[in-house]
């Protein structure tokens, strides 16, 4: 894993949790076991998308 990979992951793994939280509170979940959920799938979940951008960005 390069540390471009890393760096990436940094910030999409947060976007995108913050992101699942808002559309589970959205969706009307508010307990916190469910929005703890909804970012833990949103921080895994940027693992391979960091993963593409990074190829994506190195060539």
């Amino acid at each position: 894993m390069s540390p471009l990979t890393l760096i990436l992951h940094i910030f999409l793994g947060s976007t995108l949790a913050g992101s699942a939280v808002i559309a589970v509170l959205v969706m009307g979940y508010v307990s916190w076991m469910a929005m703890l959920i909804a970012a833990v799938v949103g921080f895994v979940a940027a693992f391979p998308v960091s993963v593409l951008v990074a190829r994506k960005l190195e060539g």
